[in-house]
């Protein structure tokens, strides 16, 4: 596999992790709480698949780190929805929610780690 298909295979699961947060947010109640959550959620879950595609295009190492460190910080944000939903027990079972979590925190290591990557090539 060449760097192109590991690119395209990444933004593949991260348009697929967004379609799962849609999902997902769609199953909120619509309490203001529920309504919070959902705008919430929805915003940083969907945007990391749009800034990894803009990575792509990034007109400098530079450029490109700062895209990935907004994705890397948008997946982190929706970590942090993703376990108040779950503490909060606002979507039962919480169960349903654990391979969600988990495709995140993969997610959030594969982008931090090209992150360190292309740091260590620009010095």
């Amino acid at each position: 596999m060449d760097k192109k298909e590991v690119m395209f295979d990444l933004q593949e699961r991260l348009i697929d992790y967004a379609v799962r947060i849609i999902k997902l947010s769609e199953q909120l109640p619509g309490t203001k709480t529920g309504k919070h959550i959902y705008n919430q959620l929805l915003r940083s879950g969907t945007s990391p698949a749009a800034n990894y595609g803009e990575a792509q295009s990034a007109e400098s190492k530079a450029d490109f780190i700062h895209k990935l460190k907004i994705a890397l910080k948008e997946l982190r944000e929706s970590e942090v929805w993703l376990k108040i939903i779950v503490r909060a027990e606002i979507i039962q079972p919480a169960t349903k929610l654990s391979s969600l979590l988990q495709e995140t925190k993969e997610l959030i290591l594969i982008i931090f780690k090209s992150i360190d990557t292309t740091n260590k090539k620009k010095k």
